[in-house]
């Protein structure tokens, strides 16, 4: 059970993952690339987010059908884990970065592997979107960095288990609690002068150098986010996976089992 993936990735897959992943770094990063873009452009990010992250899905179910490798089993699977998670969600609220949905996510990728989390970290995100009302525009950039939490949860070494399995995951809980507070912050602080963050030395400066830029995103970063929300998420992270994750993955691998997910598909 060492190598379970639910949803196996094969090369066309696999290709169509790597191109979403670069394209997403590319939209979260722009700021930072393009020193002068025009307002115009920043109005339009979430948009385009939007245009271009449902085709790249579209793509990478086309190519997971066309390979074999997506059964029945596994959308049941994902279908009945986005509904715990999206349930899971408005129990915390984000109060003081309390956030219930990155723990099974996690645990999730971890059994059923890089290809399955990534999906569960979109599908997870836009159901807990629409169950507590909260599409908008931040929304393809939550979705892709979640489904980034997932797949990365999958890619950690498959023979690690026991105590060091749990101490692993906790860890790799605080790295993700962190990466996604500051991808989120790097989604919105170009508009934060808009919004009453024009702080001097905070905000974004169009036609900045993308040092001059880098410096102020991670003092913005810094004072908006890393010592309270994204502290409170990797905190929750941690005690929730030490409390619940070896229960949590004992149920999930047996639920692998009986799946049978390592049979042949076809």
């Amino acid at each position: 059970m060492s190598g379970i993936r639910a949803w196996p990735l094969g090369v066309r897959s696999a290709v169509v993952l790597t191109a979403a992943t670069v394209a997403g770094l590319l939209l979260f990063g722009w700021p930072l690339l393009i020193g002068n873009a025009p307002t115009a452009v920043q109005d339009a990010q979430a948009p385009f987010v939007v245009v271009a992250l449902l085709p790249v899905l579209v793509l990478l179910v086309v190519a997971q059908l066309s390979d074999g490798g997506l059964s029945a089993t596994t959308l049941a699977m994902l279908g009945v884990l986005s509904a715990v998670n999206a349930a899971l969600r408005p129990l915390g609220a984000g109060t003081a970065g309390i956030e219930l949905v990155f723990f099974l996510l996690i645990l999730s990728g971890r059994v059923f592997g890089p290809g399955f989390g990534f999906m569960l970290g979109i599908t997870s995100l836009f159901a807990s979107a629409l169950l507590t009302a909260g599409v908008g525009p931040w929304l393809p950039f939550q979705m892709l960095a979640a489904a980034w939490v997932g797949m990365g949860a999958g890619l950690l070494p498959r023979r690690v288990r026991g105590v060091a399995e749990i101490v692993m995951l906790a860890l790799y809980g605080v790295l993700a609690a962190y990466a996604f507070g500051l991808l989120m912050n790097l989604s919105s602080w170009p508009f934060a002068v808009s919004a009453g963050f024009d702080t001097p030395g905070l905000a974004y400066l169009p036609g900045a150098s993308p040092g001059e830029n880098l410096h102020r995103f991670v003092v913005y970063t810094l004072i908006t986010s890393t010592a309270g929300w994204d502290t409170g998420r990797a905190l929750t992270n941690v005690v929730a996976i030490s409390v619940l994750g070896p229960a949590v993955l004992t149920v999930l691998r047996r639920a692998a089992r009986r799946a049978r997910f390592d049979a042949p598909s076809r």
